[in-house]
């Protein structure tokens, strides 16, 4: 003999949803990153702003300082220029970005 449980159980048995939905799951997850994405780039933009209106402040007084610098580094950054530029080609394997064996 049933008991009225058992055959509600089995009545509603169809009717509920499975225990574990991929496809939602993925939409969810996909929403959060959507909106955490947003956030991210809504912050990025206005520290890029905020950051380009202090320059811009900043700029008649930083200019004389770091034309003077550049004039006294130009030597040295050209140098170290043209050492990584012979390490990058002295490294350089052209077989290696066609994935030749």
């Amino acid at each position: 003999m049933t008991r009225p449980d058992d055959h509600l159980a089995a009545l509603f048995a169809n009717d509920l949803p499975p225990a574990r939905d991929p496809v939602f799951q993925a939409s969810v997850l996909e929403a959060m990153a959507r909106r955490r994405f947003q956030r991210e780039m809504v912050f990025i933009a206005a520290a890029s702003l905020v950051a380009a209106a202090v320059l811009a402040i900043l700029w008649p007084a930083l200019q004389p300082a770091l034309h003077a610098l550049a004039q006294g580094l130009a030597p040295a950054g050209l140098a170290i220029g043209a050492a990584a530029l012979v390490v990058v080609l002295a490294s350089w394997r052209p077989g290696a970005d066609l994935r030749l064996r």
